[in-house]
């Protein structure tokens, strides 16, 4: 169905609008040539049922529907179709010379509109100075916006009600025009948690980077430097720095040429898991206890270093092996020999199912098998429930 076809013709709604607030859906009825009835008549061509249908509305759309003599929609079709066909410009110039609040919040709560026409809508909001939650329509309006962009919140309703929200969307998003998006937001000036967040995210491009950097704020800088896509101004700007230089060391995506910038720092590099095997050679070949250990915790060692860590025969290095996800199953299967390896055979996600079966069944490890996230993964694929 296309709007067009309805030109200068009727249709008859049942219920009420859901998307679009009352008066904005009979204003774009309007603007489409497009008339409403309640009751009907031979001249409509289109039955809507909208929500909230009384028994009497209900009973009257199944009785057309029945007869087959008029074409139904509902209503989340029918106003999809509506948000389709909204002059961008020609709205934005509307809600900018007439100031109406109410109608650019409605708008905003409009789960049928682009994420493009939302993302124009939002800078035309006012928050007043005040903070994302403060007052009833900056509430409305930032739920709105966490609603819209936050993965499965039918599983965790309440946190679009709620700061941690926006912290959510950031840690969830692969989008960097959301990010843009969030971090122009007025309130996050109240937020440095959130502000540390988006420094800290892969998505963050380089200009905002460069805004965060430019701030000169101790955290920020602290955040920047574990982002993992640091760009390389930026880089350069942390290595006369320890601490940044250290943080930089663990998380930066490693070339050659960084590694020899941040080689210093061979314990923070040893946890970094963008090591080639040719790194985590070199860094082995330091014959140092400290880089060796926090080796023994990177998980994604390649197999030969896992080996060359194992014969050094050092019971701390060869626990931290025993946890390490990136350990295959053959060597965790010849840990479990020793039951003094246990406890961080039940911790480790490589581990065989069948041994974790059997740790659960010890007091002392019960509680780290139910906390492993492949033993979880596995109950639930098998539909099994266990009691914590």
């Amino acid at each position: 169905m296309k709007l067009d076809e309805l030109k200068n013709k009727t249709i008859l709604l049942f219920g009420k609008s859901r998307a679009f607030s009352s008066e904005e859906f009979d204003s774009q009825l309007k603007y489409h040539d497009i008339g409403v009835v309640k009751e009907y008549n031979d001249d409509v061509k289109l039955v809507i049922d909208g929500k909230m249908m009384t028994p009497y509305e209900q009973n009257a759309s199944d009785e057309l529907y029945e007869s087959k003599k008029i074409n139904s929609l509902s209503i989340d079709i029918f106003e999809k179709e509506l948000a389709k066909e909204i002059d961008e410009d020609t709205l934005l110039m509307s809600l900018k010379l007439s100031h109406d609040k109410d109608r650019l919040k409605s708008f905003l709560q409009n789960t049928t509109i682009s994420d493009k026409l939302f993302f124009r809508l939002i800078k035309l909001y006012s928050w007043n100075g005040e903070d994302f939650f403060e007052n009833d329509d900056n509430r409305d309006v930032s739920a709105a916006f966490i609603s819209r962009f936050y993965e499965n919140i039918e599983r965790n309703h309440n946190v679009q009600y709620a700061t941690t929200g926006f912290i959510h969307l950031v840690a969830q998003t692969k989008n960097g025009e959301l990010l843009k998006e969030i971090f122009a937001l007025k309130p996050i000036e109240f937020h440095p948690k959130l502000k540390s967040a988006i420094a800290m995210s892969v998505y963050t491009d380089e200009a905002m980077q460069k805004k965060l950097f430019k701030s000169g704020d101790e955290k920020l800088l602290e955040a920047l430097s574990f982002n993992k896509n640091l760009t390389n101004s930026l880089v350069m700007e942390f290595l006369d720095d320890k601490m940044l230089r250290g943080n930089m060391a663990k998380s930066i995506e490693l070339d050659d040429e960084l590694f020899d910038l941040l080689k210093i720092h061979s314990i923070s590099l040893a946890l970094n898991e963008t090591l080639t095997l040719e790194m985590q050679e070199k860094l082995f070949s330091l014959k140092d206890y400290d880089t060796n250990f926090a080796l023994a915790q990177n998980n994604k060692l390649n197999i030969k270093i896992i080996k060359l860590l194992i014969e050094l025969d050092d019971e701390k290095i060869k626990y931290s092996i025993y946890e390490n996800n990136s350990t295959p199953v053959e060597i965790l299967n010849e840990a479990y020999k020793e039951p003094k390896n246990h406890i961080y055979l039940s911790r480790n996600e490589n581990t065989p199912i069948e041994i974790l079966y059997q740790l659960q069944l010890d007091s002392r490890f019960e509680r780290d098998v139910k906390t492993n996230a492949a033993f979880g993964r596995h109950i639930q694929s098998e539909n099994i429930g266990w009691e914590i």
